[in-house]
């Protein structure tokens, strides 16, 4: 009798003990169904290791809010155990002394071996991991209705000719060409898809890597502007602010026959039951065949006191397993960051988009809109003016040009490439 007391009050103590498990706060902005599916993938990981994933999610499909947010709760010393960061202000966070080194966790998972070349860079600050990367978004996709272009006899466009027909051709059967939304990051989106159409990669890290103030007179640059004007005519009239889960409803329920965004499109419409290549297809932007416009998808640790760091330390080291790398990016749209992802379990957009990253450098480019190209300052200023442009219809091409060359000559001199 007494051994059962001790057994039962040996079970009861562990139940007490799972009860109540040790929790990491988490703040993003994945709050879409398929980024919150994605996201239980990590959630359901972290809790067989015994750490609750508490979630800290703010809507916003460019981040705005989740940076606001943030900021105010570091400033406050209520900082997250985790939280969503991309590109050069992951570096900036960590000039600050406030990201815990992951060096150790790094090094056990061989990431310097097993992850491309540029997520890699971008968790590195003067020798140090101070991130965790998760996955790739290519935001030059351009995804299209199976079921309108199989009705309308279409093909996918290869070319802007080739998209300008097509889009008359929808057009005057009764459906919206291209679903865009007037949002800020929205429209910015689709201008750097048309930037890197026009200039290709190299040329669009002159204008938003390297800053370089005279490249922004460059007669390319001008022609992604009067294209971005041009492509209104194929755009909803009126055109209002949607959200981009909105946008993919359009393409979802027959409405439009055309998107222009990153492939966390993709996630969406599969969540919705629709299914890759069969409603729906994509392929890259036109011009922008074999290049790959890209976000990458990453999560830091703030260093607080350290009582959490296993925790911290866990939840990083789970990120970059096989596993979950395959099955985070497989709902959220994404591809992964692993040179070994097996590629025979991908679809084709997903497939495409790996490939042509593994091409390395010259091939990619990194996003302005999606913070992995510049500071916020040159994001926000450059995004605003943008979206400026677009919503002027009397304002010059040169005029805009003139005024981006001004905001990178105000915000500094030309940076090196990183």
């Amino acid at each position: 009798m007494i051994e059962f007391y001790k057994m039962l009050i040996s079970i009861c103590l562990l139940l007490a003990m799972n009860a109540h498990a040790e929790s990491l706060e988490v703040l993003h902005w994945w709050t879409s169904v398929s980024e919150r599916r994605a996201a239980d993938i990590l959630v359901e990981r972290l809790s067989k290791e015994s750490w609750e994933w508490k979630d800290a999610a703010v809507p916003g499909g460019s981040g705005l809010g989740a940076m606001k947010v943030l900021k105010s709760r570091v400033l406050s010393d209520k900082a997250p155990q985790a939280a969503q960061l991309i590109g050069p202000a992951i570096a900036e966070w960590g000039d600050l002394g406030l990201l815990l080194e992951l060096d150790e966790v790094a090094k056990q998972g061989g990431w310097a071996k097993s992850i491309w070349p540029a997520p890699y860079a971008s968790i590195r600050l003067r020798g140090h991991v101070i991130a965790a990367p998760l996955g790739i978004h290519r935001i030059n996709t351009l995804f299209y209705n199976r079921k309108i272009f199989k009705q309308l006899g279409l093909a996918a466009p290869q070319s802007w000719p080739e998209f300008e027909r097509a889009a008359e051709k929808i057009k005057r059967a009764g459906f919206i060409p291209l679903a865009q939304s007037s949002e800020p990051w929205q429209v910015a989106t689709l201008f750097e898809a048309l930037v890197l159409s026009e200039g290709g990669p190299a040329y669009y890290r002159d204008l938003f890597v390297r800053r370089r103030a005279n490249a922004f007179f460059d007669p390319r640059l001008g022609r992604a502007l009067e294209r971005l004007r041009a492509l209104r005519r194929y755009m909803p009239d009126p055109l209002t602010e949607k959200t981009w889960t909105q946008m993919a409803k359009m393409l979802a329920k027959d409405e439009a026959a055309m998107l222009i965004m990153g492939d966390w499109v993709k996630g969406e419409l599969n969540a919705s039951g629709l299914l890759t290549d069969e409603a729906f297809s994509c392929v890259p932007v036109p011009g922008t065949n074999e290049m790959h416009l890209y976000s990458i998808d990453t999560l830091v640790m703030f260093a607080g006191n350290y009582m959490k760091q296993a925790g911290q330390e866990k939840l990083a080291q789970l990120l970059l397993t096989p596993a979950v790398q395959a099955n985070y990016n497989k709902i959220k749209g994404s591809v992964p960051v692993r040179r070994d992802a097996n590629v025979r379990l991908m679809d084709s957009c997903a497939r495409s988009s790996w490939q042509t990253f593994a091409k390395g450098s010259t091939v990619q480019a990194p996003s302005l809109t999606h913070r992995m190209a510049s500071d916020e300052a040159l994001k926000d200023a450059i995004v605003a003016q943008v979206h400026r442009f677009f919503s002027d219809s009397q304002m010059p091409v040169s005029e805009a040009q003139r005024r981006m060359a001004g905001i990178v000559r105000a915000l500094g001199a030309e940076e090196k490439e990183p």
